[in-house]
């Protein structure tokens, strides 16, 4: 007994210490049976497990044992199972197919399917349905009578918004990249603004139209939505407060009967778009609706015989402000199969928060809010979401992401005994950031994973043993700490937990909560904070996912591709251009690499199509209609799905001239950050006034600056300790790098005059794939791009190659516009200051800082983004220059220093600016002063 507790204690799993020793409980010789049974405690069972490591303790423990046992059976339980069932059944190297556990398959339409997406999709998680949040929200405090967040203010957020910077933009895109339906439990959309549209409620400026042909539209006789002015209070339904209407079906494509909603949207911008319905005996499976954005048009398929009375997202889309047919949803009572199609209302946006509690709302936008209020706004019964009554707020959000999970896929093949909305979901994920604390903040805690397979006597509703949880929470942990640390260099694994949480508890699907860092330890958010980490993390969870689905049905997979790179567009032949790219290989992923591209274009003010499919590299002979200007972005395509997109580039055509008018726009703002950090033995946090940093996009991660750097306050949770932030950030969604600066440039300069335009990534012209004496200006674009110090990954404003090929440039006379806010200070090294000074003609005159700043010269005072905002990234510092040789200063701060260096020479022109151009407030002005820029270096 003593040589076994020996060895346990000793014993590590691929060379690593476990966080707690464990203890045998029970020993049992059975010599009739010939066994030997030893029960330890359930750390031992917080491990990862493999055939190799089971068989490694048996021989281990056996070697301990007398000699009259060593042939006995040796049975090890922890954690109540044994620990030959605690090695995951499911292998994780690419495109193998084991056998599964899990013998039940959904073979029917999907909840949806956008019909118009190119991409073909046999090898991922097509038709596949996934309920995956994003941990806590702001909730309601019965007993304080008001609205807090679940977790503390540390490092500029709380796990209640960081977890959805994740989650939203990184982890549900990726899985519906691969086909997958997901539903999540929290509003999704990052929007304030919300437009419903509903025959009960035809509002001012909105447009609700029905068209009956051969079959008109009627009520169907049952509730459906209905929006009633103010706020709601609890136990409201707002799916039981109206009617909803159906057609019988047609075939006929040329006579059909249809309902047209179309929104007054208060501003420009993306939207989410849901829909709702009811289910009837005889709804059909392929109801078609058709959402109309900036006069493109997606269509997508619903299977009505499921997911009723609730929101259901379609996708998000580009819209214009106010209201036109080209910005709208359309319904049709078009089938292939007979029956009838209902349709109640439709909703663009978010929105705000609109549920009352005590004698307020949140006053934040309803994606911050806990899942409780979501459910009920989306139509889930009381019982769904207000398991305590509505005595307790806290308790209640925690079960309402699992119940409205179970109600959703009651009554589906992987719930078939649960009474619900027959939604096949098979698959719960809940991804938070509490994994543990640290007494000093000087290393890393790392992820953990967790799930319960000690409930309902081991089994789900359908009969599939819930050890599928612990393969699944296992695969989770072993991938993360793989993926990361194959990509940065360590991480920290930590245990599994077989326990009693609600979020795996009550799913009745194969679920698991990841534990993704520390919230409270800042090494952890140093990593957790940079956008390229998200994307990592978020990449590994989704390969994941993929992983567990198609191997437990016993199918092969293929991870979809990464981005492509060296992005640039060209003229070939007069009005005709190339697009090309290279592709983008994973090493860590075989089946990763694209078979095709898709291309989204947009013509003039249209928003991008849904992409034409190419097989190679490149797309030729692209012909241009004269004096309209076309953005392009491509995606790397496989059988397994889709990778994000590139950054949009444009070209214009205005004349068959080969160099006099010629442009081309070099994007260079590829940076993503953290915020600036301060890490030495007295501070530790995040620094906002430095550099806050850059999303990807808007993000809603922010509650506020960090307060207290001090190292001694570490784990006093108050406003006096480590980490402590304060309150100004919330509610916003703060722009980031959206990658469309090209277009805010060829926007401008289409306006200052007849010029062709051409452009690239700055990648392209750095590996020498862009030719610059085919041009008469080139215009960088900069924006925030610079070596911060603290990014994960490395970034430059003018990398040495790119550093050549503008001297040269130069050199044969080439024009140069450069804009940026760090193009001085992050040219520190002595042959960097002699290109700012022998090309750019300045030289780096300090840092400038202010928030209410704004820029004058050209005889005009120009606005510019300096504070952090939801309009545009900011420049919330920025470089002051000195003119060299006979260049000048052209534009100036208000409070002194040179914001814009011009010199016009002999041997050429150029005309460099502090600031990023796409930074100035207001298009007509951007239009203006772009102009004059380009009158001084064109002309």
């Amino acid at each position: 007994m003593k040589k076994i507790e020996k060895f346990l204690k000793k014993y590590k799993v691929n060379n690593k210490d476990k966080s707690q020793t464990p203890v045998i409980l029970d020993y049992k010789v059975d010599n009739s049976k010939r066994t030997v049974r030893i029960t330890v405690d359930e750390t031992f069972a917080m491990q990862e497990f493999s055939a190799k490591t089971t068989r490694k303790i048996y021989e281990g423990i056996s070697k301990r044992l007398d000699k009259r046992y060593r042939n006995h059976k040796i049975t090890i339980i922890s954690n109540g199972l044994s620990i030959d069932n605690l090695a995951p059944n499911i292998k994780s190297e690419a495109g193998k197919r084991p056998s599964g556990r899990i013998n039940i398959d959904y073979k029917g339409n999907p909840w949806v399917k956008n019909i118009s997406d190119p991409t073909q999709i046999t090898h991922g998680l097509q038709n596949r349905h996934i309920s995956v949040w994003a941990s806590h929200g702001r909730y309601y405090d019965n007993n304080k009578n008001l609205w807090k967040w679940q977790r503390p203010k540390l490092f500029g957020t709380t796990e209640d918004l960081f977890t959805q910077t994740i989650v939203v933009p990184y982890l549900i895109p990726m899985l519906e990249n691969a086909g997958a339906i997901v539903f999540t439990p929290r509003e999704r959309d990052w929007q304030k603004n919300e437009v419903i549209v509903d025959n009960d409620d035809n509002m001012v400026g909105t447009s609700y139209i029905e068209v009956s042909s051969q079959h008109s539209w009627k009520n169907t006789g049952i509730k459906g939505f209905a929006k009633h002015p103010g706020y709601y209070t609890d136990g409201e339904n707002p799916f039981t407060a109206g009617t909803a209407r159906m057609a019988k079906t047609t075939r006929k494509s040329n006579s059909y009967s249809l309902i047209s909603y179309q929104p007054k949207l208060p501003k420009e911008g993306k939207y989410a778009v849901y829909v709702s319905y009811q289910t009837l005996p005889n709804s059909i499976d392929d109801a078609c609706y058709t959402v109309w954005h900036k006069g493109e048009k997606t269509v997508f398929k619903v299977n009505q015989k499921m997911g009723n009375g609730t929101w259901v997202y379609l996708g998000t889309f580009e819209f214009d402000k106010g209201s036109n047919e080209f910005n709208r949803v359309v319904i049709t009572n078009q089938s292939a199969r007979k029956g009838v199609v209902t349709s109640d209302a439709v909703r663009f946006g978010g929105g705000m928060g609109n549920i009352m509690r005590g004698n307020a709302t949140s006053g934040l936008p309803r994606c911050l809010e806990g899942a409780r209020y979501y459910a009920q706004w989306a139509g889930m019964p009381y019982y769904v979401y207000s398991t305590k009554s509505g005595t307790d707020d806290y308790r209640d959000d925690i079960n309402t992401r699992s119940y409205m999970t179970n109600h959703l896929g009651g009554g589906s093949c992987y719930m078939p005994t649960v009474e619900g909305r027959k939604v096949p979901l098979e698959l719960s994920l809940a991804v938070h950031s509490d994994a543990g604390y640290s007494a000093n903040g000087t290393g890393l805690i790392g992820s953990l994973a967790i799930c319960t397979t000690g409930f309902g006597n081991g089994m789900l509703n359908s009969g599939i043993s819930r050890t599928v949880s612990l393969d699944f929470a296992k695969s989770l942990l072993t991938n993360i700490t793989q993926d990361i640390r194959y990509k940065y260099g360590k991480w920290v694994e930590r245990e599994i937990y077989d326990r009693n949480f609600s979020e795996t508890r009550i799913p009745e699907i194969p679920s698991a909560i990841i534990e993704t860092m520390s919230h409270q330890n800042f090494p952890d958010m140093r990593y957790g904070q940079d956008p390229n980490f998200k994307f990592t993390l978020a990449r590994s969870i989704y390969k994941t996912v993929l992983r567990q689905i198609c191997n437990s049905h016993d199918r092969s997979y293929i991870v979809t591709p990464m981005t492509p790179n060296n992005f640039r567009i060209e003229f070939t032949d007069g009005n005709e251009v190339k697009l090309a790219w290279e592709p983008v290989e994973d090493p860590q992923e075989a089946t990763s690499r694209p078979t095709g591209y898709i291309v989204y274009t947009s013509v003039g003010s249209a928003g991008f199509d849904n992409g034409t499919y190419i097989k190679g590299s490149n797309y030729h002979k692209v012909k241009l209609e004269r004096g309209v200007l076309y953005s392009f972005k491509v995606a790397a395509a496989n059988k397994g799905g889709k990778s994000f997109t590139t950054e949009t580039l444009c070209a214009l055509y205005n004349s068959d001239s080969e160099y006099a008018d010629n442009i081309i726009i070099i994007d260079g703002f590829h940076r993503l950050s953290s915020p600036a950090i301060r890490d030495n033995v007295f501070e530790q946090g995040f620094d906002f006034d430095d550099d806050p940093g850059v999303s990807l996009g808007p993000t809603a991660g922010w509650v506020g600056r960090q307060l207290c750097y001090n190292r001694d306050r570490i784990g006093i949770e108050d406003e006096s300790g480590l980490g402590w932030s304060g309150d100004e950030f919330t509610g916003m969604f703060i722009a980031g790098n959206d990658r469309n600066h090209v277009r805010t440039h060829a926007e401008a300069i289409q306006a200052s005059g007849s010029y062709n335009i051409a452009s690239c990534s700055s990648e392209a012209l750095e590996t020498g794939k862009i030719d610059l004496s085919r041009y008469k200006l080139a215009d960088m674009v900069l924006g925030l791009e610079r070596n911060d110090g603290h990014s994960l990954k490395y970034y430059k404003t003018f990398p040495l190659l790119i550093r050549d090929q503008l001297r040269a440039f130069t050199k044969r006379g080439g024009r140069l516009l450069v804009s940026g806010a760090y193009i001085g200070s992050d040219m520190t090294a002595p042959e960097e200051q002699l290109f700012l000074k022998e090309t750019l003609k300045c030289s780096y005159a300090g840092s400038h800082t202010s928030q209410n700043d704004f820029i004058y010269g050209m005889n005009t005072t120009i606005p510019y983004h300096n504070a952090i905002n939801e309009e545009h990234y900011a420049a919330t510092k920025h470089d002051a220059f000195t003119p060299h040789g006979h260049a000048y200063a052209a534009l100036c701060y208000n409070n002194g220093g040179n914001a814009a260096i011009a010199y016009r020479g002999s041997d050429y022109r150029s005309f460099t600016m502090g600031i990023p151009f796409e930074c100035i407030k207001e298009n007509q002005k951007k239009h203006s002063i772009m102009r004059g820029i380009m009158d001084f270096l064109m002309k």
